[in-house]
């Protein structure tokens, strides 16, 4: 799955195929877009700890992973020298591919659950001019 889009800001993107559940991840997703990091970080412990829930659902799989891959996303953009305060959570997820558990007989269903979540943290917001000694004395 190519990423959903690239944006005009500078940006750190991570993507990654996961065993949770579609539903959960598309739930989370749309939940957690466009929100400032720190925000969705909290939210994201929030409901793996239970201490806050979505529908009178955890989603704490789902949660935990898509936390990870957030971290992940988050180490990347430190990489690249984003400002950590400016960063804005984009996340997308869709169905993965069709995989199948081997199983002696059907106990439990053959087919697993696989999802495909591209998280991108976009940098919005002006950037803060550092003013020096010299430029304070000249204006």
């Amino acid at each position: 799955m190519p990423y959903t889009f690239t944006p005009k800001e500078k940006h750190a993107k991570a993507y990654s195929t996961l065993f949770i559940s579609s539903k959960s991840a598309k739930i989370l997703c749309r939940v957690i877009n466009k929100k400032k990091l720190s925000t969705a970080r909290r939210l994201l412990s929030d409901l793996v700890a239970k201490k806050r829930d979505l529908d009178r659902k955890y989603h704490s799989t789902a949660a935990d992973e898509i936390a990870k891959l957030i971290k992940s996303c988050e180490k990347n953009a430190d990489a690249l020298g984003l400002d950590m305060g400016n960063l804005f959570v984009y996340a997308s997820s869709s169905v993965g591919p069709n995989m199948r558990r081997g199983r002696r007989k059907t106990d439990f269903g053959h087919r697993m659950k696989v999802t495909n979540v591209g998280i991108f943290l976009v940098e919005k917001g002006k950037a803060e001019k550092k003013v020096g000694k010299k430029e304070k004395s000249l204006e």
